[in-house]
């Protein structure tokens, strides 16, 4: 990918303007889907700097040293003119040009090339490195290390909320590396060189800059503490009413339902009541040092200003000394009021980076161990031996499963709510560790094989259908990328879907196989979302088929065909099926009854209905070829 990447940079340069010939090495200094060390983010701000820059740092440094050299010219311009006023009335009129030449040289050098190309250089490095670029390089290695956490993290936040986090995260990171170097760096430059010539020319007025200095550092340590915190509750408070916000139009079907419309318009109201408060209470923290710094730059403007005119007065200055500090002040009290606010933004969205890194920073709780190798030619026999998991509780969950599935065998798991159905499939695809005992494929602990390659061995079909808001072909390709669209028009035809994603027609026009299907599917209806999903495991082809009864969302007459197609699947597979239908578990070898997470009944289907026990029972409640509402999970 990286390869790739950069041969279409080269390919574009070929046909490249002069000017984009010229930018493309500022656009080059910073790869941001470069290889790198997947490192897990740091907590800490410090380090979490340090991960996020660390293929960044020639563009840093050279920021730094472009903005450093800004800041030094800017005052060297000022002293220029200052010394030109001096050498204009000595030499006077007649004299003036033929003798000074030189200086006005100097001068012009400083104004017209020095200067300007220094504002370029800082310029080109904020427009064409660090903000296009850093922003996504930053969201690209958040994003990748949220891949790789578990569903428990998923399921401990809001989605809305943890994208949120990603992108402030990284805006604030890019916004804190810009104004660091470019303002922060060109003040500290400009106050030292305007101390050193002011100290050259009357040492009483570079004891005034240094004073100013340290006044408006002492003015940033007692803001920004202050600052930082109520930031930090800002940035919280915003990404609690984006995530407020997400999980009411997600579940915009259900809002209408229960006709909770103005129950979600006051959650949100209170959310961005909260989000108001913290906001003003960041907003009071700028303006107390905005008077502050206000109140600072007016004292220095009348020391040095007022000073400069006295030793002029007394003697002790010339004339051309009261220019150069009257205008490095006006200069610097300028530059302080923007700088000060950059200053405070900086930490401002330091408190944001902190929180971000907070929450997308936790250690992957499943990873893939030292060694870890993809799995063997699949023949599909799947063992839980002795499992336990409890989601960290005292019941629900599996305790002590003992499963032995042999390869192509086809096995329903049936049971109450609650008795572990769902967490024993889960198990299998390492969604979670098991607590105690192991799941294994073909022998193999799944904890020695890689999580993608134990996932690619498994296909999966559920109630929950996941359609992404993508195209038709896109979603049935998800179950093979590389397919191509033959293999998923044939997928899709065997799925008894094609007929109808043939008449799909989007918002922008795009039809058939090219049109968009909403967030969640939502422009298709049940049956249809659980037709694409089960042409996308179709694709996919896997040695190992998990089902959650596939064809729960089908009328009868649909649901015979895509039976039909569904057995046709499953041919040569292991199949572990979630079932609540007569159609379902008739089509299986044998039968699993769970309860309380263990195995207390197997059997074919007709033979657990003789015994009388739990089966029996859960059967005798089921009506129309399902079993009952206590049998669902």
């Amino acid at each position: 990918m990286h390869d790739d990447a950069h041969d279409k940079r080269e390919a574009a340069l070929q046909g490249a303007t002069p000017f984009q010939r010229l930018f493309a090495p500022f656009e080059r200094l910073i790869d941001p889907f470069g290889p790198y060390a997947a490192a897990e983010p740091p907590r800490a701000l410090v380090p979490f700097l340090r991960w996020a820059l660390t293929d960044a740092r020639p563009a840093v440094v050279l920021l730094g040293v472009v903005s450093l050299v800004l800041g030094a010219a800017e005052a060297l311009v000022y002293a220029l003119i200052g010394g030109l006023v001096d050498r204009a009335a000595a030499a006077g009129p007649e004299r003036f040009f033929a003798d000074e030449w030189p200086w006005l040289a100097a001068l012009g050098f400083g104004v017209v090339v020095a200067k300007p190309l220094a504002q370029l250089g800082q310029n080109a490095l904020t427009s064409l490195t660090f903000g296009p670029t850093l922003n996504q390089l930053v969201i690209w290695r958040l994003h990748r290390h949220t891949l790789g956490q578990s569903m428990r993290f998923f399921e401990e936040d809001f989605t809305g909320r943890i994208a949120q986090k990603q992108m402030q995260t990284a805006n604030a990171t890019t916004s804190v590396t810009m104004d660091t170097l470019s303002t922060l760096g060109m003040l500290v430059s400009y106050v030292a060189t305007m101390a050193l010539l002011l100290a050259a020319a009357e040492p009483w007025l570079a004891l005034v800059t240094l004073l100013w200095a340290l006044g408006f550092g002492l003015a940033l340590r007692w803001g920004v503490p202050l600052v930082r915190a109520r930031s930090q509750a800002r940035a919280a408070a915003r990404a609690a009413v984006t995530g407020r916000l997400v999980d009411s139009l997600s579940h915009m079907k259900t809002v209408k339902l229960f006709a909770h419309a103005r129950r979600e318009e006051e959650s949100a109201k209170a959310a961005l009541a909260r989000y108001r408060e913290a906001a003003l209470g960041f907003g009071r923290a700028m303006m107390a040092m905005r008077v502050l710094l206000n109140i600072l730059n007016v004292l220095v403007t009348l020391a040095l200003i007022g000073g400069a005119l006295w030793l002029w007065q007394v003697g002790s200055a010339s004339i051309g000394v009261v220019a150069m500090a009257a205008m490095l002040t006006f200069r610097l009290t300028n530059m302080s009021n923007w700088i000060a606010f950059s200053a405070l933004s900086i930490f401002g969205e330091i408190g944001t980076i902190e929180d971000g890194a907070q929450t997308l920073s936790p250690r992957h709780d499943i990873t893939d161990r030292p060694g870890a190798r993809d799995p063997a030619p699949v023949t599909g026999r799947v063992r839980f031996e002795d499992v336990t998991f409890r989601y960290g509780r005292e019941t629900g969950g599996v305790a002590g499963l003992d499963v032995d599935i042999a390869a192509g065998e086809k096995v329903a798991l049936v049971g109450r709510s609650g008795a572990g159905k769902s967490t024993a499939v889960s198990l299998l695809l390492r969604l979670y560790d098991v607590e105690k005992g192991r799941v294994t494929l073909d022998g193999a602990d799944i904890r020695d094989l890689t999580q993608d390659g134990l996932r690619r061995a498994v296909g999966t079909v559920t109630q929950e259908t996941a359609i992404f808001n993508r195209s038709a072909l896109a979603n049935i390709l998800y179950g093979r990328p590389e397919a191509g669209l033959e293999a998923a028009m044939e997928a899709a035809k065997r799925a008894r879907a094609h007929d109808f994603i043939e008449g799909l027609r989007d918002g922008r026009g795009r039809t058939g196989y090219a049109a968009h299907l909403g967030e969640r599917g939502v422009k298709l209806s049940g049956g249809q979302r659980q037709r694409i999903a089960l042409a996308r495991a179709i694709l996919k082809d896997a040695p190992v088929l998990l089902l959650d009864e596939a064809t729960s969302a089908l009328d009868s007459e649909v649901e015979a065909d895509i039976q039909a197609a569904l057995e046709e699947v499953m041919r040569d597979k292991t199949v572990l099926a979630i079932a609540h239908r007569l159609s379902t578990i008739a089509a299986m070898d044998r039968v699993l009854v769970l309860d309380q997470g263990r195995v207390v009944e197997q059997g074919p289907h007709g033979a657990l209905l003789a015994k009388g026990g739990l089966y029996a029972q859960l059967w005798a409640r089921q009506s129309g070829g399902f079993l009952g509402a206590e049998a669902a999970e």
